[in-house]
C-alpha cells in the first residue's frame, strides 16, 4: 500500500498548491468583473470570498494581506464608479471589512485547532508505541513483519493487538481483536498486552497463557457497566514457535484461522475444535486445545484480524486472504515485509481505498539459512 499512498500524497500536495492561488484569483476576478460591468453590479462576493479562502488555506499574514487587498480593491472600484461615500457604497465596504476581520479570527481559530489536533496525534502515537510493540525484523531464525491500519482516519491505534517475543519456550506471538471501538477498546488492548508480555515468559504452555488472559479480561469486564459488561470479549490466536524443530503450536480463541504459505501453496490452520473468544469463559467450560502444525524452513505464517478477510468491495464481496496470499507467492515476493505490503496493496485495490475496520497483520518466516529467506513460491 505504500506506492498508492505516495501517489495520493503527491496529488494532494499538487492540488493544495493550486488552491493556495485561489484568493489571488478571486481578487483579480472580482476586479475584472466589477470594472467591466455596470456600476450597479458589484463584485462584493469576490472581495469577501478572497480573505475567507485565505483563512482556510494560508497563513495569518497571507489572510491579512488578502483582507487588505479586498478592501483596497473595493474602495478603488467604488471610487471609480462614484459610489464611495454613498449609503450603498458604505454598506458594501463595511461588509468587506467585516468579513476580512472575521477571516483573520477564523484563521487563528483554525490554527489553534490544528495545533490541538497535532498534539492529539502525537499522544496517540505515544500510546501506540507504549501499548503495541515495535517488533524487531528478526528473532533468531525467524523473520518478522507487522502492519497496522486503524479504521479511523489519522488514528494510530484501535481495537486490534499484536505481539511477538522471544521466550525460554520459543518465539510466542499474539494477534487479537477487541470487540468495540474507542478508548474502551484501547484499554482492553492495554490489559491484554500487559498480561501476554508477562505470561509468555512464565507460562510453560499456550493454554496457560490463554487462561491468564481469560482471567484478566474477565476482571476488566467486571469493572464495566452496560452492554460492555456482558458482551465484551477478545478474539485471538496464540502461537508458539519452538527454538528447535519444524513445527509450531496454536491456540485459537474464536479468531480467523492463520494461513501458512510454503512452496507456493497456502493452507488454513483451522483449529481442531472451535473455542469461545477470550473473556467469555462463563458461557462454556471447554478447555483450550493446542494444535500442532508443520512449519518447515522457508514457510511463512500469516496472522491477521477480521479487518482483512471482511474487507468488502462496492459489490459487497469479501476479500479472500488465502487467494491473495497465493497470488503474491506466485509473483515471488521475498520475505514477510514484501508479502504484507503486497497484501495491503491488494486489499486497497479491492476496497477502493476504504477501510471500515481496524486491520493488524503479522507475518513470520522461517529462514532456510543464515540471513537468507527464499522466494515464497520456491519449492
Amino acid at each position: 500500500m505504500r506506492a498508492p499512498s505516495v501517489g495520493r500524497t503527491a496529488v494532494g500536495r499538487w492540488c493544495l498548491r493550486r488552491l493556495q492561488l485561489l484568493p489571488v484569483a478571486l481578487l483579480v476576478g472580482g476586479v475584472l468583473f466589477d470594472y467591466n460591468t455596470s456600476g450597479h453590479v458589484s463584485g462584493e462576493a469576490f472581495y469577501t470570498a478572497a480573505p475567507m479562502t485565505a483563512a482556510a488555506l494560508l497563513s495569518l499574514r497571507a489572510t491579512i494581506l488578502a483582507g487588505i487587498g479586498a478592501c483596497a480593491a473595493d474602495i478603488a472600484l467604488l471610487t471609480h464608479f462614484g459610489f464611495m461615500g454613498k449609503p450603498g457604497g458604505q454598506s458594501e465596504l463595511a461588509a468587506v471589512v467585516t468579513v476580512s476581520a472575521f477571516a483573520i479570527v477564523l484563521n487563528r481559530l483554525m490554527y489553534y485547532s490544528n495545533v490541538r489536533l497535532q498534539s492529539a496525534r502525537r499522544i496517540a502515537l505515544a500510546v501506540q508505541r507504549a501499548v503495541l510493540p515495535r517488533l524487531p525484523p528478526s528473532i533468531g531464525s525467524l523473520r518478522v513483519a507487522v502492519r497496522y491500519r486503524a479504521a479511523v482516519k489519522d488514528a494510530q491505534i484501535g481495537g486490534d493487538l499484536y505481539s511477538a517475543q522471544d521466550t525460554p519456550y520459543g518465539v510466542r506471538c499474539l494477534v487479537g481483536d477487541v470487540r468495540g471501538k474507542g478508548m474502551g477498546a484501547v484499554k482492553v488492548v492495554d490489559v491484554a498486552m500487559g498480561v501476554f508480555r508477562e505470561a509468555a515468559e512464565e507460562e510453560p504452555t499456550l493454554c496457560g497463557i490463554a487462561a491468564r488472559l481469560e482471567r484478566a479480561l474477565v476482571r476488566e469486564k467486571e469493572r464495566r457497566t452496560g452492554p460492555e459488561r456482558t458482551e465484551g470479549f477478545v478474539t485471538g490466536v496464540l502461537v508458539e514457535i519452538p527454538h528447535r524443530g519444524d513445527e509450531l503450536r496454536l491456540v485459537n480463541r474464536g479468531h480467523p484461522a492463520p494461513l501458512l504459505l510454503h512452496a507456493g501453496q497456502v493452507r488454513s490452520a483451522e483449529p481442531s475444535r472451535p473455542a469461545l473468544p477470550l473473556g467469555l469463559a462463563e458461557l462454556g467450560a471447554d478447555q483450550d486445545r493446542t494444535d500442532t502444525v508443520p512449519f518447515p524452513p522457508g514457510a511463512t505464517l500469516l496472522l491477521y484480524t477480521d479487518g482483512l478477510n471482511e474487507a468488502r468491495n462496492r459489490a459487497g464481496d469479501f476479500y479472500d486472504p488465502a487467494a491473495g496470499l497465493a497470488g503474491l507467492a506466485g509473483r515471488g515476493l521475498p520475505g514477510p515485509d514484501a508479502l504484507l505490503d503486497g497484501l495491503l496493496t491488494e486489499v486497497s485495490r479491492h476496497t477502493g481505498g476504504r477501510i471500515t475496520d481496524d486491520m493488524a497483520l503479522l507475518a513470520v518466516t522461517r529462514m532456510t539459512g543464515p540471513g537468507r529467506v527464499p522466494s515464497p513460491g520456491a519449492p
